[in-house]
């Protein structure tokens, strides 16, 4: 009887430490109605449509997976929202800076977004104090910073350059001449190699951070208007708008590893992606028909579409 009690309680306490793992909340920007759609990742079915700031772009989720911030491009300001109770808890207005667009939350609880009608990149810390760096480049768009949460890169379209920031000091350390027209960028290898898409040209080139010299350059279907290295380093995919499609490369060696179609179509106007937190999974934004398609990585099969509002396009996935 007494193994038996034992046994009953050994079963018991292992049920109960085996706690169900937390459901993933799917967040999309919708620019085209000011709005931010919370989807249950598992179902697909939108939980709630919340008001935003004119022309929602970029999302970024807070250190500990609670909160959501969201950018209004159209502009001066970020909207926070509680991700749980679908409710907003704070704007934030980055004036003098306009047009903000890229957008991060840093583990240290900084926000960092350009802010594309100023040429200048915004960042705001914890107790809301905010820093605005001049790049004094036109077109600054997306942003991506290095590991040690201080070396931010900008990609400035119109201007053709990356600015490289100081985030500690609050000032630009130089600009980078990459050419073309300069949006998506990702970090990998540790921050050592800069990837840059090109909205002017069918490539993707790779920067030698330290040294600021390019090291490589690999084509793509036309046009990479995103760039996204995976959560676990190992794939850098672009999000090609003129062709539907998704280039897959190995992070380490730059090697070209597939070609996944997503619609194949220009009119779907595939922008953003997001890998899922494993690394197994895409989402690609199709602005064109409010959609958002999930992608298997390693078969490259679109194993569903999502509904979003009206042109759906910057994606956030929180816990």
């Amino acid at each position: 009887m007494r193994r038996a009690v034992i046994a009953a309680l050994s079963a018991l306490s292992g049920v109960l430490v085996a706690a169900p793992a937390a459901a993933e909340t799917l967040l999309v920007g919708n620019k085209g109605e000011n709005t931010l759609s919370v989807i249950a990742l598992d179902s697909g079915a939108e939980l709630a449509r919340l008001p935003t700031g004119p022309m929602p772009h970029e999302i970024a989720v807070s250190p500990d997976g609670k909160q959501a911030a969201v950018v209004a491009y159209g502009g001066t300001t970020i909207d926070v929202f509680d991700v749980a109770t679908r409710t907003k808890l704070r704007t934030i207005d980055l004036s003098p800076n306009r047009r903000p667009h890229g957008l991060l939350w840093l583990a240290d609880g900084r926000l960092v977004a350009t802010a594309e009608g100023s040429t200048s990149v915004a960042v705001v810390a914890p107790d809301g104090k905010l820093t605005s760096i001049p790049t004094g480049q036109e077109g600054t768009h997306m942003v991506v910073v290095a590991p040690d949460n201080r070396t931010a890169y900008t990609a400035n379209i119109a201007a053709g350059t990356v600015s490289v920031l100081d985030l500690a000091e609050g000032r630009k350390l130089r600009d980078l001449a990459v050419g073309g027209k300069p949006e998506g960028l990702a970090l990998t290898k540790g921050g050592r190699e800069l990837w840059v898409g090109d909205l002017d040209a069918p490539r993707v080139s790779i920067w030698n951070t330290t040294t600021g010299a390019k090291v490589a350059e690999q084509p793509v279907d036309p046009v990479a208007i995103r760039v996204l290295a995976s959560p676990d380093g190992k794939l850098v995919a672009t999000s090609n708008i003129a062709s539907g499609t998704i280039s897959l490369f190995d992070a380490e060696t730059r090697a070209p590893l597939k070609t996944i179609t997503v619609s194949g179509e220009a009119a779907k106007g595939q922008v953003t992606l997001l890998f899922s937190p494993d690394s197994k999974r895409l989402y690609a934004a199709e602005t064109g028909h409010d959609k958002i398609a999930e992608i298997d990585v390693a078969s490259g099969e679109v194993l569903r579409r999502i509904a979003a509002g009206k042109n759906g396009d910057g994606l956030a996935i929180a816990r």
